[in-house]
């Protein structure tokens, strides 16, 4: 079975904010996808690593770990697929590669455009457009879950990238 993931932060505060875009994907995605099991860490983004540790025990078992998360080199609306690569920067995927000791696992980047004041950025709230545009790309989510857990990861990132 697989496990994905949602990166983001707990808390109300951090729940329509740019770097929960992880987390608010697989609360979409738990009423939607059901041959998978999701995960919304409750730990903060930094610590990411420790929560997908309790539930991933292994390299053979992060093959089957999908981790979806917010990307500033996206613009917002878009997504990409990838594997065994490295964090970009990302702490929240930082922390999950330096705890699982490995890089062999899927990623969904999702876009959330750049700033120059990243942090202000991340942390501010999306607007209602941009709301509209992150339901479209929740739904492109989900049918990309749905052809890795069905077809493949090779199959999703032709089909999708």
């Amino acid at each position: 079975m697989y496990i994905v993931v949602g990166l983001g932060n707990p808390g109300r505060e951090y729940a329509l904010t740019r770097h929960n875009t992880g987390r608010m994907a697989v609360d979409f995605l738990s009423e939607q996808v059901k041959s998978v099991k999701v995960l919304a860490p409750d730990t903060f983004m930094n610590h990411s690593g420790k929560a997908v540790a309790k539930v991933v025990k292994s390299k053979k078992a992060a093959e089957k770990l999908i981790v979806i998360y917010d990307d500033l080199d996206l613009p917002l609306g878009i997504l990409k697929i990838s594997y065994n690569r490295g964090s970009g920067g990302h702490k929240g995927l930082e922390s999950v590669i330096h705890v699982l000791k490995t890089r062999e696992f899927i990623r969904i980047r999702l876009g959330i455009g750049k700033k120059k004041d990243v942090e202000k950025h991340i942390l501010s709230n999306f607007t209602k457009s941009e709301m509209e545009i992150l339901k479209k790309v929740f739904k492109k989510t989900k049918e990309v879950v749905q052809v890795i857990v069905e077809e493949g990861r090779e199959k999703a990132m032709n089909k999708f990238n």
